[in-house]
């Protein structure tokens, strides 16, 4: 089922064991991309990058994950581990007849990718990961995730009063983040429900991925924020991913926090684009990631 939604893409729906996914399909040829959002985000967040993509000679399509933004905000299943988001990823590329995508995902969408790559190493061309890696056992992230969403003052009475408490100071970032919100006759509500949300960390909460972060076998980016605030991967992760995988490529973007792709898009994708271009051959990694 396709619904015309904008002039640059089309929704697109796929079912996956009677959960409803929504895409953002960009259209374009050459290699395929797919994007992956972070958690209590949606597809929005990356038009920038995805149009950008597009026009530099890709196919990109952008998805909803489950339990966010045009997708079923409360699965059918009730399943919102880690193997569901990514058998829901599977879906929409064997579907949407995605060749081999390069899997591109900020934060939750990175460990989608992540997971991805590891549990189907034929599938990706590439992976690429902004602000997102193995992790570790962090048994208070629900705690904060979910006091954060739950604290939110919805509904927001105008676009501007959301963009000016989600961006924290930062336009780029309140104007992607409240481009997900809902709007109804009362203002503007997040198109998720906060206890899925959290739901969503059961995993993250309790163990990290290094086992499958050392089973990823096609060529990888990892892109950090480099700002005052900084970004979630901290130099011991990096040294990490970078131990386990030293044919790894990463950089960092000075002057950005967690939300990179809704900061910098043109930075990002210049990164993909050349590291796309650059294959297996591309510059040296070193022991800490380099400087976009």
């Amino acid at each position: 089922m396709t619904s015309s939604s904008s002039p640059s893409w089309s929704e697109r729906f796929v079912i996956r064991d009677g959960v409803r996914l929504s895409c953002r399909d960009w259209g374009g040829s050459g290699a395929d991309v797919l994007l992956l959002h972070g958690l209590a985000g949606h597809a929005g967040e990356w038009d920038d990058t995805a149009r950008l993509l597009r026009d530099s000679g890709h196919r990109v399509v952008a998805l909803d994950q489950r339990g966010h933004g045009g997708s079923d905000r409360n699965p059918s299943d009730g399943d919102v581990s880690r193997a569901a988001y990514v058998a829901d990823a599977v879906a929409v590329i064997d579907r949407l007849g995605l060749d081999r995508p390069v899997l591109i995902g900020q934060s939750l969408g990175g460990s989608t990718a992540l997971l991805t790559a590891a549990a189907h190493p034929g599938l990706p061309r590439a992976l690429v990961l902004v602000e997102a890696g193995p992790g570790g056992a962090n048994p208070g992230v629900q705690e904060q995730i979910g006091g954060w969403l739950r604290a939110w003052p919805v509904p927001f009475p105008s676009r501007a009063a959301a963009v000016s408490y989600l961006g924290g100071g930062t336009d780029a970032v309140g104007e992607g983040w409240a481009s997900g919100l809902e709007e109804r006759a009362d203002g503007l509500w997040p198109r998720f429900d906060p206890e899925v949300m959290v739901r969503s960390l059961d995993e993250s909460a309790t163990r990290a991925f290094w086992d499958e972060w050392a089973a990823v076998t096609c060529p990888t980016l990892v892109v950090l924020g480099q700002g005052e605030h900084g970004g979630i991967i901290g130099g011991e992760e990096y040294a990490g991913m970078a131990l386990r995988r030293p044919a790894l490529h990463g950089t960092s973007i000075p002057g950005t926090g967690h939300d990179v792709h809704l900061e910098r898009p043109g930075v990002l994708h210049r990164l993909i684009v050349d590291f796309l271009a650059d294959g297996d051959s591309a510059s040296s990694p070193a022991a800490g990631p380099g400087t976009a």
